[in-house]
């Protein structure tokens, strides 16, 4: 895995944060916000309990600028984030929801951190090492974003590791237990989200392990920057020359292809739906894996999304090789966010930063394996800004 670093390997510290853990067991309103306080900011509040009675912690990350990102425990995952529109006038960019009990009742990965693999393992199943390991399979005949209860759903242990006049940080942190949802090896991840007053909100992962096992996190936020309605009209820039064809139940058949002359030549600023009706048959719109061109060489634009009306502008740098872009074709009209606002078809779109969907049954795409001794680290960090 090109960004996994080698360092010395402590299981005793594993075991006892495994220990501990045993023990310890967004929408698209938008209205002036009063958040601009000169300085960044966090604060944290109890945001309930989860059906299991497990507390849960909210998270409030504010900078000089107006912009705002709430986190919570609950699957590490980005309630809402905050951002001006060309007019000085706040909005929230993300769908989500302003309730615990609405993310336990069922969502489609609303701004969840994904793991321990996000995106599709084929048939739930994969070989590492000689032995043979079997997965939930909870998208079709597939396996997806870490099974039946994967790291969007469990309780994370969270801390402020940050707060400056510049910036403000809060960690996550989490122990994935040997077997847990049928992955070897006991893995310690940590996620740390932080925010500046250059208008980035920041995501880093890291994990180790005692066993050698494969891992894919990533964030699953929805975006809409207009504040409502279809994101048909956001022009977006993808750094991608390329992406991964795939099957009919979206596992990639191994191919890199060129993305000229595709509807997924976004390599020029181009509306989402300008081609989109190409892709009416399958899969109904966009939920592809792009091939960036950086390609894991370190932090880079990967995206950049521009909203003609209000004129936010949101960008997407990253060190993962791949991004997939998600065009929110299954969202029909059930769910209400923050505001009451009903998420639609098309309604939102997605640039999940990763490594390629089952990479580890394709020995020829970027590795996903992480072994003993090693620590993964991955960052992707999302600017936004108004013209």
């Amino acid at each position: 895995m090109k960004n996994v670093k080698r360092t010395r390997s402590q299981f005793s510290i594993l075991a006892g944060l495994f220990s501990a853990a045993i023990l310890l067991a967004a929408g698209c309103a938008t209205h002036q916000t009063p958040m601009d306080t000169g300085t960044t900011a966090v604060k944290v509040q109890n945001w309930g309990h989860t059906k299991a009675g497990q507390p849960v912690k909210l998270y409030t990350l504010s900078n000089s600028q107006g912009v705002t990102a709430k986190i919570t425990s609950y699957g590490a995952l980005l309630t809402e984030f905050w951002a001006p529109d060309r007019n000085g006038t706040s909005g929230d960019i993300v769908l989500g929801f302003e309730t615990l009990e609405k993310y336990e009742a069922g969502h489609p990965y609303f701004g969840a951190t994904v793991g321990r693999v996000g995106n599709r393992i084929a048939k739930g199943r994969f070989s590492l090492d000689g032995k043979e390991y079997t997965l939930a399979v909870n998208n079709g005949p597939n396996h997806l974003h870490g099974g039946l209860k994967g790291f969007d759903k469990v309780v994370w242990e969270s801390k402020i590791v940050r707060q400056t006049d510049e910036a403000v940080a809060v960690e996550f942190s989490y122990l994935s237990a040997d077997g847990e949802e049928g992955y070897p090896g006991n893995l310690y991840v940590t996620v740390v989200y932080s925010l500046n007053n250059r208008n980035e909100l920041r995501i880093d992962y890291k994990a180790t392990t005692d066993k050698a096992t494969p891992i894919n996190v990533t964030n699953h936020s929805y975006f809409n920057l207009a504040g409502g309605g279809d994101v048909l009209g956001h022009e977006l820039f993808l750094a991608a020359d390329a992406y991964t064809p795939t099957d009919e139940t979206l596992i990639p058949t191994g191919e890199i292809a060129s993305v000229k002359g595709t509807p997924l030549d976004f390599t020029r600023p181009t509306p989402i739906g300008a081609r989109i009706d190409k892709l009416k048959e399958f899969p109904g719109g966009y939920d592809h894996n792009l091939v960036l061109r950086n390609s894991g060489g370190g932090l880079a634009l990967a995206a950049r999304v521009y909203e003609p009306k209000s004129g936010r502008v949101l960008e997407v740098l990253t060190t993962e090789p791949g991004i997939q872009f998600y065009s929110a074709i299954h969202l029909d009209g059930s769910l209400r966010g923050v505001g009451g606002v009903v998420y639609n078809k098309f309604g939102a779109f997605c640039l999940e930063t990763q490594h390629f969907p089952d990479s580890i049954n394709h020995p020829a795409f970027p590795s996903t394996v992480l072994r003993p001794g090693e620590t993964f680290t991955s960052a992707t960090v999302m600017r936004v800004s108004a013209k």
